[in-house]
């Protein structure tokens, strides 16, 4: 018995032990799994960290390569710039031969009509089998039936061909005589051109030449290409008034740097003293090349002498008005500059030094030189570029006036067409931009106006262009829009063209045109104002220069208002109108600081005019996406006419979900004082809710 009890106490103690042992080994599998699982989760992470230091990495890469990408076409516009003078001695001159035709035509190219009918052939018109002889006597006729069907139709239809091909010889050969007659006669006036170039006719030359710097494939992109000429052909010298480059096409910017920390890119500024230095050198670069295109390209003997005044367009900051400044002037006679290497002189050394003319110490600050010789001073025998009868644009026929519009976009560089008269769907010219971009469908309507175009004009486009799936319209007039017309084209594909832009438009891309009255010649640049006498015309004007926080692009804009209704439409002073018919208020340049400002002269406010509103708004076609909820430290500085701070009014700042707020308002008090009243009202629906609720109609 004890036996047998050891035996089973034995068994049990074995399966004990095996049971322990399952029991281990599963624990150790477990164990295993977990520290797999642990290798696996560590690895894992390590990949996720190495990736995402491999993404920050290439990231960073990206942003620094931007970066450089930036700075490098910094780099290539500014050397673009300091070689402008070289690059252009070396391309071609402008030669008259360059404008004759050769005297070819395409060839008489029949195509399917120079290629005879083809003939049936009999063979291959078998009689069908057939089992007796009158079945096959009548196969045999009807395979003769077919081919003489057949071969009737082939030669009826060579007939034919011989005909038309007879008809398609005489029309091409009667266009054949026109294009050759056209390019003959075209030649022939080529002809005459040189003739009248070699006797000196002051018309001729002063178109030849105009064209010339017009052609010239030597300036930059952006360069303005505007002259008024005038031809003294007594001394056969060429005087003329040349648009120079405003001081923005010097880069403000020298390099952009990527800044980790902040994840942005930050221009680093180019010395004030190099771009000063680099843009005086761009003008003289730029004269010197405008007298070298016109002396290489008189291959007549016409020119003897050229005259030439540069001058630079922008806004005056003693006005805040428009206007053209002369900057430099020089007077060179041929001799004298053949014997110059323009390759290798400095350009601003030889304007002022060997050739003894002038340029602005500063033109940057628009210092104005006095012209050595304007073309209204070479005498009578003169032709003034733009003299004559330009068409009147109020009375021109309406199908030449869409056709004028039509080659104005032409000009441009766009396809554009005048349409059907009917069926037109509203649109007068189709246009297309070709860029890949930026480019798409256009269309354009024309409106010989003589009164405001209503707002409904410009809804009425918006509908078209969405009715034809045009990407842009485009109004064009020879009146003017009211506010409300611009704030409702705000912010969407559309673009209005006035009376006034239309005419400046046609002249700089060499079309005539004007608004009523005799054509004129362009208005001279006016002289140089004083110091002392600006300031004493700006003594009863005051300063309002807007600062605030944040990065959104605003619209600062002032309504003159009797009560909270603005006097009219023109008193409403914006982007697209910036100054009052009576010049009391007027958008102007901000002074260091300041991010907007308004002119105003309180006293000069019509008596009906009680108060001035100031209102601000997010410019939706830069930030469409944008509110004034980041529009914060905001204020209103009041300077004096020189400039200097009287005060600091404070303003509301703006809330999440508005997009255009009334800052405050002056008002006058019955003393004749005025007093600035905090405003703070905001609006969700931008500028064009906001001014409704002044009067101003926005359909």
């Amino acid at each position: 018995m004890s036996r047998r009890s050891g035996g089973l106490i034995g068994v049990w103690a074995e399966q004990q032990r095996v049971a322990q042992r399952q029991r281990e080994g599963q624990h150790q599998a477990v164990l295993r799994q977990q520290r797999d699982a642990e290798r696996a989760q560590r690895a894992y992470e390590r990949d996720v960290a190495r990736m995402q230091r491999e993404q920050r990495a290439a990231y960073r890469q990206q942003r620094d390569a931007d970066a450089l990408r930036r700075t490098r076409e910094l780099d290539e516009r500014v050397a673009q710039l300091e070689g402008l003078l070289v690059a252009g001695c070396r391309a071609p001159a402008f030669g008259v031969e360059s404008l004759r035709r050769e005297e070819t035509v395409e060839p008489f190219a029949p195509g399917p009509l120079g290629e005879p009918v083809a003939m049936p052939d009999q063979r291959f018109y078998q009689p069908q089998a057939a089992w007796t002889a009158s079945g096959r006597a009548q196969a045999e006729r009807d395979a003769r039936a077919r081919f003489e069907h057949d071969w009737y139709a082939a030669q009826a239809a060579e007939a034919r061909r011989v005909e038309q091909l007879a008809a398609y010889r005489r029309e091409y050969d009667a266009w054949a005589a026109a294009r050759t007659a056209e390019i003959r006669a075209h030649n022939s006036g080529i002809d005459g051109t040189v003739a009248a170039l070699r006797n000196g006719e002051a018309d001729t030359v002063v178109e030849y030449f105009s064209a010339v710097l017009f052609a010239s494939t030597a300036w930059p992109e952006g360069f303005p290409r505007e002259v008024s000429a005038a031809y003294d052909r007594a001394g056969r010298g060429l005087v003329l008034d040349w648009d120079l480059p405003g001081y923005e096409v010097v880069p403000e910017a020298k390099g952009v740097k990527y800044l980790p920390s902040t994840d942005q890119e930050k221009e680093v500024p180019r010395p004030v003293t190099q771009r000063r230095g680099l843009y005086r050198d761009v003008l003289a670069q730029s004269v010197l090349l405008a007298v070298r295109e016109l002396f290489a390209a008189d291959r007549f003997g016409a020119l003897e002498a050229v005259a030439l005044n540069g001058y630079v367009g922008g806004v005056d900051p003693a006005t805040g008005l428009a206007g053209r400044v002369c900057v430099a002037s020089v007077v060179v006679e041929r001799p004298a500059f053949d014997r110059l290497n323009l390759e290798l002189v400095g350009a601003v050394e030889c304007l002022t030094g060997a050739l003894g003319g002038r340029l602005s110490a500063k033109p940057d600050e628009r210092v104005a030189v006095v012209p050595l010789r304007e073309p209204g001073q070479v005498g009578s025998d003169v032709v003034v570029q733009g003299d004559g009868e330009e068409p009147d644009l109020l009375t021109m026929d309406p199908i030449a006036f869409e056709g004028l519009v039509a080659e104005l976009f032409r000009a441009r560089g766009l396809q554009a067409v005048t349409t059907q008269r009917s069926g037109d769907g509203g649109v007068d010219v189709k246009a297309l931009d070709p860029d890949p971009i930026s480019g798409g469908s256009i269309a354009v309507q024309v409106k010989r106006y003589r009164n405001t175009v209503p707002p409904s004009a410009v809804r009425d486009l918006y509908g078209t262009v969405q009715d034809v799936g045009a990407n842009k319209g485009v109004l064009v007039t020879t009146s003017k829009f009211g506010p409300g017309s611009y704030t409702f084209a705000n912010g969407k594909p559309l673009t209005l063209i006035s009376g006034t832009e239309l005419v400046d438009l046609l002249h700089q891309h060499g079309l005539r045109g004007r608004l009523g009255g005799p054509a004129t010649a362009p208005a001279p640049a006016p002289a140089p104002v004083p110091a002392s006498a600006s300031a004493e015309a700006a003594e009863d004007f005051n300063l309002l220069g807007m600062v605030w926080s944040g990065s959104a692009a605003l619209d600062v804009c002032a309504l003159v208002c009797a009560g909270n209704r603005v006097l009219g439409d023109e008193w409403f002073v914006f982007f697209n109108n910036p100054a009052t018919p009576d010049g009391s208020v007027a958008m102007v340049a901000a002074a260091p600081g300041d991010r907007a400002a308004v002119r105003v002269g309180f006293d000069a406010l019509p008596a009906r005019a009680d108060r001035l509103v100031l209102v601000a708004a997010v410019d939706p076609e830069v930030n469409p996406d944008a509110d004034l909820g980041g529009f914060t430290e905001a204020g209103i500085r009041l300077r004096d006419d020189a400039g200097a701070e009287l005060d600091r009014l404070e303003v509301s700042d703006g809330r999440p979900g508005e997009t255009a707020l009334v800052l405050g308002s002056f008002r006058r008090r019955a003393g004749g004082d005025w007093d600035f009243v905090l405003g703070g009202k905001g609006y969700g629906g931008g500028l064009e809710e906001l001014v409704g609720d002044f009067g101003i109609e926005v359909e």
